[in-house]
């Protein structure tokens, strides 16, 4: 089964423990705080929508994909039924497509630290050729300073400094807790990694 089909597996079955429904809480605070205006922005592994919609109700140009098609559906729906105009498209975050413009914003909440158990390299260097000089980025992770049964993929500081480092500029890492999803309580220890280009 292909990484496509286990996620959209997830998606048919609602086996989806990261989705609040809701833009992310530390998204929101970052752009109010960062005063990042809108622009051309990318949402990674975006899911069912809530962040690239809440990016283009805010003025943004929003871009989510998601290697589920699934998701992408429910996601068109969701930003049909909000009335905005973000787009959405099927792609996998390690072998993006050809866009027609670079992105000045990209936020990924919770991608990277999926991603990186296959192939802890190959993450920034796909993504830093979809964005323009200068660009910004918010990279959300579980973190492994707290250990857990359930929840997300963890990564240390020092993995993220080396994998992520390497290719951006490390702007502001701080530690937060997500968001917690509907009928649960658990809200998991995570980084919030500021990058820029």
């Amino acid at each position: 089964m292909t990484d496509g089909a286990k996620w959209n597996q997830r998606y048919a079955s609602g086996d989806l423990p990261w989705d609040t429904g809701k833009p992310s809480t530390e998204l929101q605070r970052v752009v109010a705080q960062q005063r990042i205006a809108p622009c051309r922005a990318l949402d990674l592994g975006c899911g069912t929508g809530s962040n690239t919609i809440w990016l283009a109700q805010k003025g943004f140009e929003a871009m989510g994909i998601d290697i589920a098609p699934l998701a992408v559906t429910q996601a068109c729906q969701r930003a049909r039924a909000a009335g905005v105009s973000a787009q959405f498209q099927v792609a996998d975050i390690l072998h993006p497509p050809n866009f027609d413009q670079p992105f000045q914003f990209f936020f990924d909440r919770g991608c990277y630290h999926a991603v990186r158990r296959a192939d802890p390299t190959a993450y920034a260097p796909a993504i830093v050729r979809l964005l323009a000089p200068g660009a910004v980025g918010l990279i959300l992770a579980g973190n492994a300073c707290e250990s857990h049964d359930d929840g997300p993929p963890v990564v240390s500081e020092e993995q993220l400094r080396s994998e992520l480092g390497a290719t951006f500029r490390i702007v502001e890492l701080r530690e937060f807790r997500f968001d917690s999803p509907p009928k649960s309580s658990e809200s998991f220890l995570a980084w919030s990694c500021l990058v820029t280009r």
